[in-house]
């Protein structure tokens, strides 16, 4: 049996394996492609060769080792960065090992590569006071005034990643008591996520204003096209700049800050963990947990503030002044 050639494998991987046997987006399968193409290129450049004449044999394990520190030392990818690009070419290597069994040895050292360890990033996120002043600043006449604003209630309302926002359709939105619209998230999955009526108004207007049919974006930029990602971007940060932080911990305000704003708030009404999950799409109950995490920190700062200090005089302490606040009280015991 003849081997197949390393440009049919990167092929067949990207065209079937990807796609139709992992059933990705095409967000993930670009994020596969720009690995792949990076690995290559470095192996072409290392044995200067063109990349058209690079043969299995040239993919070594050590090669591999060596891209991985190159995209720190060289390119300045972070440790985070690093780790993703290992896990998508551990991906293309177990395609390998079941497609050229020779590769097998080289795919399991390979796949023994550590991964770095490294902190979780800082999760920030919109305090309800400043939701408010945000949707308080938002023009209130223009040409996308009111796609603007709807975009911004979507995004905080359901916790979409900008790519479901993008790609929401009309015929995704069910806008009837009780109303909800379909998105399309990671690993081809669908989820509902129920909207506000305050939303459910916005998108009726929005939608009023133009001929649509079940097919068309929900949100459009010029001549009736689809907003992408980056166009979403763009629009975050020209109404939410203002609420940009600095500091040793600065905050920049970003479409995915909508997620993390409406996972707290979601928590801080009480409502259940794993009904967040499902809510933001989330495969593991651990990435939920870490806005857990953040409200329990939260409300441990406001405990230390109402703490009595140790140092007053025994007079003061037999009737410290918060006891006589029942509401306290009350928000200390529903801790």
């Amino acid at each position: 049996m003849t081997t197949p050639s390393l440009g049919s494998l990167v092929q067949s991987f990207f065209i079937d394996h990807l796609p139709v046997q992992k059933g990705l987006s095409q967000g993930s399968i670009r994020s596969y492609r720009d690995t792949i193409r990076l690995l290559l290129c470095f192996v072409s450049a290392q044995r200067s060769a063109p990349i058209a004449s690079l043969a299995i044999e040239d993919l070594s394990f050590e090669w591999v080792l060596a891209f991985l520190k190159h995209l720190e030392q060289q390119r300045g990818n972070s440790v985070r960065t690093r780790n993703q690009r290992r896990a998508a070419l551990n991906t293309f290597f177990d395609y390998l090992a079941l497609r050229v069994p020779e590769m097998l040895a080289t795919c399991q050292r390979i796949a023994a590569i550590p991964v770095k360890r490294t902190s979780l990033p800082d999760t920030h996120y919109l305090e309800r006071e400043e939701v408010t002043a945000l949707f308080r600043s938002l023009p209130q006449e223009g040409r996308f005034a009111l796609r603007d604003r709807t975009l911004l209630l979507f995004l905080y309302n359901t916790g979409a990643r900008v790519q479901e926002a993008a790609d929401l359709r009309v015929e995704h939105l069910d806008l009837n008591p009780p109303a909800k619209a379909r998105l399309h998230g990671k690993g081809d999955k669908w989820r509902a996520c129920p909207l506000w009526q305050e939303t459910v108004k916005l998108l009726q207007r929005l939608l009023a204003e133009r001929q649509t049919s079940p097919t068309a974006p929900v949100f459009q930029a010029r001549h009736s096209q689809p907003l992408t990602r980056f166009g979403i971007y763009k629009i975050v940060r020209r109404h939410a700049a203002f609420l940009d932080t600095s500091g040793p911990q600065p905050r920049r305000v970003s479409p995915h800050l909508f997620r993390h704003t409406a996972a707290v708030h979601l928590l801080e009404s009480g409502v259940e963990v794993n009904v967040i999950r499902g809510w933001l799409g989330h495969v593991s109950l651990d990435t939920t947990n870490r806005y857990a995490e953040l409200t329990l920190r939260a409300k441990a700062e406001a405990l230390r503030a109402c703490e009595v200090s140790y140092g007053i005089s025994a007079a003061s302490r037999t009737r410290a002044a918060w006891k006589d606040d029942k509401s306290l009280l009350e928000w200390l015991n529903s801790l």
